[in-house]
């Protein structure tokens, strides 16, 4: 655990002194169309050598990568809005946007370790950074949603508002409801990483464990009322992301290799390691499909924010 967070970061050190206008689309994203037609856009994030930075890779329903960028720096957690911009945590404290058509620009600067972002439905962008979550309008206004964590990591929604958070620093997954009310959904895991939602409701959250022993990681499965189960086991699990059919998608680090499981569980190799590694921090990001949310929740999110 402490070898891992060691790395963690350095390698946020090594993308703040690299830092450029230059990103990729994070560790690993869905891009939701049709589940025929969704293609994987994954970055091996980087490698701490400055000419050997981050790659993008586009992998298809054939599960084959094509490199379309390298030499990019420190990408991290991404999301995409409900008109197809990307926007990607890149280390040094920044946020990026890009465009459809591949223009990209600054969101914001000036932030700490950022590391999972994601939307509400009502289109706020929300931001893991060190010990706190940040909210961003559409505009880019930013307040602080909630603060006093270990060390936040991954970010996802619920169908019904509620942000879930992994942290770090405390093991713990952590509930925060629109209105801002904080509480603990799971507690005691070894180095929880990122989570994602199945269209069921129930949350999978990738643990690295104590690798450096050797007992490896795991991905569990929460229910809606917390009950938890082993999903699977792999060597150091980090990013996930679902399909628009129920398909869960993991970058396994040590292998290099993304897997992929059917909603009956059912494991095969989507895309493995050739031209490409993942032989640092992955993160992965769960591009989601905002729609309208009740005005109330919008209303009761912006008027009581928990520091």
């Amino acid at each position: 655990m402490k070898d891992k967070q060691t790395k963690f970061d350095a390698a946020f050190r090594v993308a703040s002194q690299l830092i450029s206008e230059v990103a990729c689309l994070g560790m690993a994203i869905l891009i939701c169309s049709s589940a025929s037609a969704q293609n994987l856009f994954m970055s091996d994030g980087f490698s701490g050598i400055a000419h050997d930075l981050g790659h993008i890779y586009k992998i298809g329903p054939d599960g084959v990568p094509k490199t379309i960028a390298s030499g990019l720096n420190g990408p991290l957690g991404l999301a995409v809005d409900s008109t197809g911009n990307l926007f990607v945590a890149s280390g040094g404290g920044v946020i990026l946007k890009f465009t459809p058509n591949g223009t990209h620009s600054t969101f914001a600067i000036g932030l700490n370790q950022v590391g999972g972002v994601a939307f509400d439905s009502a289109g706020n962008l929300f931001a893991a950074d060190g010990g706190s979550i940040l909210e961003f309008t559409p505009n880019g206004a930013q307040t602080i949603f909630a603060s006093g964590f270990g060390r936040t990591n991954g970010l996802a929604f619920d169908g019904t508002g509620n942000l879930f958070v992994t942290d770090w620093g405390s093991g713990n997954v952590d509930k925060i409801t629109a209105s801002g009310m904080r509480s603990t959904f799971a507690s005691g895991l070894s180095s929880p990483f990122d989570l994602a939602f199945d269209s069921a409701g129930n949350l999978f959250v990738t643990d690295w464990g104590v690798c450096c022993s050797g007992s490896g990681g795991h991905i569990y499965k929460f229910t809606p009322d917390g009950t938890q189960s082993t999903f699977a086991q792999l060597a150091a699990p980090e990013g996930l992301v679902f399909d628009s059919a129920d398909n869960l998608f993991v970058v396994d680090e040590n292998t290099g290799n993304i897997f992929k499981f059917t909603p009956a569980g059912v494991r095969s190799i989507f895309a493995k390691a050739v031209g490409f590694s993942m032989d640092e921090v992955a993160f992965l990001a769960f591009s989601l499909t905002p729609g309208p949310i009740p005005a109330a929740i919008r209303r009761h999110r912006h008027r009581h924010h928990h520091n």
